[in-house]
């Protein structure tokens, strides 16, 4: 596994080996000595997949204080954008966020720590998408910003309005008026 830091601090995308030939391919997708060596350590407890058709987007998500949750994502089919924001008001990338692509083709991995609000976009017309979190989900300690919100400016490549999004995501509150991190 290939561990390559981004310019935001503890964000991590991740490029596994992969070991192909007429038959199919291998990859490993975590292991917990090679993972904690680079980045840290951690203990998820929990798996997570959802599938998505084009144009939804999922976000922009996190969970607040004790509740807060890193996470380990991939797509095991199609393609998406994925995006991390940093919501840690004692960094120097406080607000910034960083999109990355996950595909079933690139087969990379993107790891965001706790502090940061996470969502995704659907490019293809079909994503399965996979994920590993540290702590349970606490859907009443759960917040949503808005994935328009002018403060993050995040340059989604489709409009608005070919965009798919749940009630609790259209409802989502402005950056400004998000529970921080400290």
């Amino acid at each position: 596994m290939d561990y390559l830091m981004t310019e935001i601090e503890g964000v991590w995308i991740l490029e596994p080996k992969v070991f192909g030939d007429s038959r199919g391919y291998f990859m490993e997708t975590w292991q917990r000595a090679d993972f904690e060596r680079h980045i840290g350590p951690i203990s998820f407890v929990q798996d997570n997949e959802s599938k998505s058709s084009y144009g939804v987007l999922r976000g922009l998500h996190y969970q607040e204080g004790e509740y807060s949750q890193a996470k380990l994502v991939r797509v095991i089919k199609g393609r998406v954008l994925d995006v991390a924001v940093d919501l840690r008001k004692s960094s120097p990338t406080f607000g910034r966020h960083i999109m990355v692509e996950l595909s079933e083709d690139n087969k990379r991995q993107f790891f965001i720590p706790r502090g940061f609000a996470h969502g995704f976009l659907v490019m293809s017309d079909e994503a399965i998408f996979c994920y590993k979190v540290d702590n349970a989900y606490a859907p009443e300690h759960e917040c949503s910003i808005r994935f328009n919100d002018p403060t993050i400016d995040i340059k989604w490549p489709i409009d608005e309005s070919k965009m798919n999004l749940s009630p609790k995501d259209t409802a989502g509150v402005a950056f400004r008026d998000a529970v921080l991190f400290d």
